[in-house]
């Protein structure tokens, strides 16, 4: 008598797709917390902030790299692949929200 339900496979999480969520939550948190602190010294335009942003551009880039080569594995699951994808896209976003209001005065 076989078990209806289960269903054995040998795929697994692509290690591009974890380091691209990781990555991408990286990049988050430090964006988040570089905008708060920002906020919290009443707008002051700190040079470490502005270090921050570029480092969080830079490994949100790496990351949606990342994730959409996770994505193009065949035989994988895809969880944390279109988790880093969809956080690297809103940090990269964040940021060109940011370099948008700085220019416009928004």
């Amino acid at each position: 008598m076989a078990r209806k339900g289960y269903i054995f496979t040998n795929k697994a999480e692509s290690r591009k797709g974890i380091l691209s969520t990781f990555f991408g939550v990286l990049s988050l948190v430090s964006l988040l917390m570089a905008v708060r602190e920002s906020y919290l010294a009443g707008g002051e335009e700190y040079v470490r902030y502005g270090v921050v942003g570029i480092l969080c551009l830079i490994f949100a880039a790496v990351g949606l790299v990342l994730g959409i080569m996770a994505k193009m594995e065949e035989d994988k699951f895809y969880l944390f692949a279109w988790t880093g994808i969809v956080l690297n896209v809103l940090v990269l976003s964040g940021i060109s929200f940011i370099l948008y209001a700085g220019a416009y005065g928004l």
